[in-house]
Formats: structure tokens, sequence, C-alpha cells
């Protein structure tokens, strides 16, 4: 399993390829959720690439199910904030573990603000949805963190329902068939264009680097 953490991730140079942000609430067909709005509308937006892979993803999943958006861009400041919050987090948990240990253990949650893909616009946080809306059952609610679902966020992991097991195959069948990756830890983490992304993918630079909206 990789991690955000690896330094290759950090290694890897950074390009752009000029593509807008756009405003997913505006795009027909994809579906956003609230729990995550901030007052600039930032989680909803995502680059122009990814909202296609998006819709070319939700034309692959199984009758009657769809994608529900919940967090797209997230500013480097939020970013840097929320790893810190939880990495102070792991401290108190485990006062044990040093200051690599409790940077990598973090990495596994929020990305290290340094290689944050959520700031590049190229990285969604998503779950699955019926066609009126009803959230359905992954194994842990979305965002849920290593620690509290002891490790049944991991995309994975095994002991999640049979239900929630199946839900989590067709996400993943229909995002990857995309050109998306995930990012093992989250099953609702996908990417396409950043670093972590690169990596995977074998290529040899980003197409999106860190943007403002």
């Amino acid at each position: 399993m990789i991690l955000l953490s690896d330094r290759r991730i950090a290694e890897l140079p950074v390009a752009d390829n000029g593509e807008p942000l756009v405003d997913v609430r505006t795009v027909d067909g994809l579906r956003v959720d609230g729990r995550l709005a901030d007052a600039d509308g930032a989680y909803a937006h995502l680059r122009e690439g990814v909202v296609d892979r998006l819709l070319s993803a939700q034309r692959r999943l199984p009758d009657g199910l769809r994608l529900l958006i919940v967090e797209g861009y997230r500013p480097l400041s939020l970013q840097a904030s929320y790893f810190a919050e939880y990495r102070d987090r792991l401290r108190s948990a485990y006062p044990a573990w040093d200051g690599e240990r409790l940077h990598v253990e973090a990495s596994k949650y929020i990305s290290p603000p340094e290689v944050a893909p959520h700031s590049t616009g190229g990285t969604v946080d998503l779950t699955l949805c019926t066609e009126d809306g009803a959230e359905l059952d992954l194994g842990t609610p979305i965002n849920a963190t290593p620690l509290e679902s002891a490790d049944r966020c991991f995309t994975a992991a095994p002991d999640i329902p049979e239900a929630a097991r199946r839900a989590r195959s067709a996400l993943g069948a229909a995002l990857t068939s995309a050109g998306m990756i995930n990012y093992p830890t989250e099953w609702w983490h996908w990417s396409f264009g950043d670093r972590y992304w690169a990596l995977q993918a074998g290529a040899s630079r980003t197409c999106y680097g860190p943007t403002e909206l």
C-alpha cells in the first residue's frame, strides 16, 4: 500500500494543463451533497477533466445508482489545518509515536499539505446514492478515520457487510474504468491528475498542480 507520505510522491514533477475548475452544482446529471459546504462553494469545484470522468463513471454504474459528490477542491490552508488537527489527535492517542510515525499514520487519513491532492481540484470524495437521493451504506460513514473505524475505511477492508462490499466494488469499477485512482485507506477518495495518480499511473508528471478558486 502506497501512502501519501511516500517520498516518491513528493519527488514527482508538478505540471498543470490549465484546465478550469467547474462548479459541479451546475452540471446536469451529477448530484452534490452539502454536508461540507463552505461559504465560497469551494467544496463543489473540480477540474473540467475530472467532471468528464465522473459523468463517464456514472454511466457505468448499475441501474438505479448514482454518484453523490461530497467534497472536491479544498484550499491548501484548510488542508494544512486538517492534517495538523488529525496528527495532534493521534499524538494524544499514541504518545509513544515519534514525529515520523505520526506523519505516516496521519497520512492514512489526511494528506500532508505538501502533496495535497484536493488542493489541485483533481480529487473528489464521493459515495453512492439511489436515483431519489438515498445514500447507500458503504461500510463506514464517509470520512471515517482509521482510528474510529478500526480500519474499515480502507477500501479493501474484509470485515464489512456484504452489501457494502458490493457497493464499494460497483463504485470502484465505474471510477477505475473512467481512469481515476483510489487512495486505498479511504474508499471514498478518488483522483485524476495529481501526484498520487501520477505515481500509480506511471506518469512522468502531474496534469494538475495546486490551484486557487
